[in-house]
């Protein structure tokens, strides 16, 4: 299927690895010029060179820049004044009873997961509109909605990005602008494995026997009982940026594997 947005410009966040990267991946492919975002140049580098190899006639740069700071999100809006498309990838996570998740620890993570897409969209979001042409996805997540025990600052920053998204979307009437949330299910991310990694050597056990386990007592809500692959998040991505989901606007986007039980 032709997505039809060959030739427009799109800035990740977050992209260097997992989701975002996939994001990239796949909008390079549709023929957008991809603009990623990540702290480090090394793995700035090692993103683009990776899509320019494996993406023919890709049209891919990268700015690195940490955006959950002042300098940082100057720095990226000095090298990227507007975009036809921004994708809010930026995230991180961590595993905390509540008991021991300081001031700090929910302060960090909602500068990093909200605050970041709120300074992207705010410098975007005005020329999409006068332009009368653009899109926003917030990467958010099936904890939005299945609010974890163990890390309930993650999941407060997830709803908070839903939120964001639909308000952002109500202001958007008769621009053909939309701004949409997806809400992806445990995904194999290098974040997540890392995770796993752990659980698996604190209990004894293989890491696909960890993951498993993991789906079967502690998710077993989910209809596929498995890690989601990133690229699976993004080719959803990828749909919500083409003109043919112009008719999505405000919404906010399962793609759980079909964990989250609620209808609605």
């Amino acid at each position: 299927m032709d997505l039809q947005i060959k030739g427009k410009k799109a800035l990740i966040t977050g992209s260097t690895k997992g989701i975002g990267f996939a994001a990239a991946y796949t909008l390079a492919q549709e023929g957008c010029a991809v603009i990623l975002n990540g702290r480090k140049q090394e793995d700035l580098d090692k993103a683009v060179k990776k899509i320019k190899e494996e993406v023919k006639a890709a049209e891919v740069s990268g700015v690195a820049a940490d955006i959950t700071t002042m300098a940082g999100m100057e720095k990226l809006t000095a090298q990227v004044s507007e975009v036809d498309i921004l994708v809010n990838s930026l995230g991180i996570f961590e595993p905390k009873d509540f008991e021991d998740i300081p001031d700090e620890d929910w302060r960090r993570l909602f500068e990093v997961n909200v605050m970041t897409g709120i300074k992207t969209a705010r410098n975007y979001l005005p020329a999409m509109k006068k332009k009368k042409w653009g899109r926003i996805v917030f990467v958010a997540s099936e904890s939005a909605v299945n609010i974890p025990p163990d890390m309930l600052h993650y999941g407060m920053t997830k709803t908070a990005e839903v939120a964001l998204s639909r308000g952002l979307a109500e202001t958007t009437a008769n621009t053909n602008v939309t701004v949409n949330s997806v809400l992806p299910g445990p995904t194999r991310t290098e974040g997540l494995v890392v995770f796993f990694e752990q659980l698996a050597k604190n209990a004894g056990m293989g890491l696909e026997e960890c993951i498993e386990d993991f789906f079967k007592n502690g998710r077993p809500s989910s209809l596929i009982q498995r890690l989601i692959e990133p690229m699976e998040i993004a080719s959803l991505i990828a749909y919500l940026c083409s003109p043919l989901a112009v008719a999505t606007n405000g919404a906010a986007i399962r793609c759980d594997g079909g964990l989250i039980r609620t209808v609605l």
